[in-house]
């Protein structure tokens, strides 16, 4: 839970803490949350306006660029690198740590347009009508070269800023790695066929796997420190439950299984603390009440009804949980690694 100026007054007035512990606490507490993201007006214009100058380098570049031909995208793109590294430092200097990492990821983001430019320049680029703006909306195996100069470079910055939100181009650029590389591996034109989309599909929810068990790796080692592995689980999440989603099968018994699976992401995020795995596990749960709705028991008039005793029963096993919880915790960590159980201690908020 979040400690508000209210919780703290309340507590002063219980005499838990005195009242200049109250505003030694507090002033603490804003200082802290100055370098972790949160929903204030401050930080959201630090995300607004770093998000327009990364969407500007990367979703939002037009044709226009290709004039510059190869050469003048390399130098262009090593000037915005310079300045997003100055402004880096500089803001690293004052203390602004999320701006500071913005500027960071800004030099990341620029990778792939600068590695597209070298290409045009040696003339390794073929030409079929492929440009840079192409690169987040097609999947193509030409944009393998960009993705993993891009992997390198946010490695190297990561390990050298250590910013959170650096982790966002290295886990976007994983996502993309996973549906391009496929394209080396299947008839790019039967891409469309039911086979072909399986297997993306299958490829797609095993990677995901791969990287929310990076995620949770992340998360154990920097548990201390700061949240890195949080874009890491995001993506990983998404091309997981997107690869698990997309499949077909007319089994029931499959469909049920996937519905098994959601309810366990639900219950991984309420244990992780980690709202991604409750939204999508959510959603897929939703998609298979629905399912049961509208196909299995389209006809039967029983069906609302067990459905809403289902739901009720859910919320006494809530009430249930919030009366045991404290004791169930406490014997279901000492059965745990002591890594583990720090995590699942600091993640109690």
């Amino acid at each position: 839970m979040e400690v508000s100026k209210t919780s703290i007054q309340k507590a002063v007035a219980k005499n838990i803490i005195s009242e200049q512990q109250g505003i030694d606490l507090y002033s603490f507490f804003q200082a802290e949350s100055q370098h972790s993201p949160a929903f204030t007006f401050t930080h959201i214009l630090y995300y607004l306006g770093g998000l327009i100058a990364i969407g500007a380098m990367t979703l939002f570049m037009n044709l226009g660029w290709e004039q510059f031909g190869g050469l003048g995208i390399i130098f262009i793109s090593l000037l915005y690198a310079g300045v997003g590294l100055k402004l880096a430092n500089s803001l690293a200097n004052k203390n602004l740590i999320i701006p500071a990492g913005i500027c960071a990821t800004f030099v990341v983001c620029l990778t792939p347009l600068a590695i597209y430019g070298f290409q045009q320049w040696l003339g390794l680029w073929p030409d079929d009508n492929t440009v840079y703006r192409q690169f987040h909306t097609r999947i193509k195996w030409l944009w393998l070269y960009m993705e993993l100069g891009t992997l390198v470079t946010g490695l190297i910055i990561a390990w050298r800023y250590k910013y959170p939100f650096l982790i966002m181009p290295i886990a976007v650029t994983l996502w993309y790695i996973s549906m391009d590389a496929v394209m080396l591996l299947i008839d790019q034109d039967d891409m469309w066929n039911s086979y072909t989309w399986e297997f993306r599909a299958k490829v797609s929810m095993y990677f995901g796997i791969l990287m929310t068990a990076l995620a949770f790796w992340v998360d154990l080692r920097s548990r201390r420190t700061a949240d890195y592995a949080f874009w890491l689980y995001l993506f990983g999440v998404i091309a997981f439950w997107g690869g698990l989603t997309s499949q077909n099968s007319d089994s029931e018994l499959s469909k049920f299984f996937y519905f098994c699976i959601n309810l366990v992401m639900v219950g991984l995020g309420a244990l992780l603390v980690r709202k991604v795995f409750v939204i999508f596990g959510a959603l897929g749960s939703c998609f298979y009440l629905g399912h049961l709705a509208s196909n299995v028991f389209k006809d039967s008039w029983f069906f609302p009804i067990a459905l809403t005793a289902i739901g009720l029963g859910v919320v006494y096993v809530g009430i249930w949980w919030q009366k045991n919880e404290a004791n169930i915790t406490h014997k279901a960590r000492n059965v745990l690694p002591k890594s583990l159980q720090e995590l699942l201690e600091n993640t109690l908020r």
